[in-house]
């Protein structure tokens, strides 16, 4: 049986990124019946007059997607909402009409921040975009790492019940997709 290609995508360039973390520890958790290919996001700014003369950049990081059978996304919040960078990406991948790298993928969210909400605000936004993109939201476990800096030291998990999640989420994004290739 052939693996489950996951995409990564993490919504922060920050180098000690709260949400690069977490995304490591998915890595570090998914089991030997899938992977998880973590793609980068420093895109150039979307712009509709280079949709059908996509920068080699932007079509590399559509092929990704296309090949991809789900996404989990690792996002901080910015002004309670979702951050440029993470919107930038989402915005190439579903361009030009009609060549949507992301349609029918099954898709799963996490979020870690400094404030109590830990992103909550930004997977709803977020979930409303796949609505329109036609994504397959994984509903739970929900993965909110509230208060990041008291879980996540040196680039690690410290936090055991948040590891748990994390692998709960990639477990059930496995089932949710295998699900989802079925029908």
């Amino acid at each position: 049986m052939r693996k489950i290609k996951i995409v990564g995508l993490v919504g922060s360039l920050r180098k000690d990124s709260f949400n690069k973390v977490i995304m490591e520890q998915a890595l570090k958790s998914c089991p030997p019946t899938a992977e998880i290919e973590i793609l980068g996001i420093e895109l150039p700014l979307f712009n509709q007059d280079l949709e059908n003369n996509l920068p080699q950049k932007v079509k590399d990081f559509k092929a990704k997607i296309k090949v991809a059978d789900a996404i989990l996304i690792a996002s901080p919040e910015y002004n309670y909402s979702i951050p440029g960078v993470l919107k930038n990406a989402i915005d190439w991948a579903s361009r030009p009409y009609g060549d949507n790298s992301l349609e029918s993928k099954p898709v799963a969210i996490m979020s870690a921040s400094i404030g109590m909400l830990g992103g909550a605000r930004m997977q709803y936004h977020l979930r409303q975009s796949f609505v329109f993109l036609n994504m397959f939201a994984l509903n739970r476990p929900e993965v909110i790492v509230p208060f990041a800096q008291e879980k996540i030291e040196n680039g690690e998990v410290k936090d055991e019940k948040t590891r748990e999640k994390i692998e709960e989420l990639v477990e059930a994004l496995i089932v949710f997709t295998k699900k989802s290739k079925k029908q």
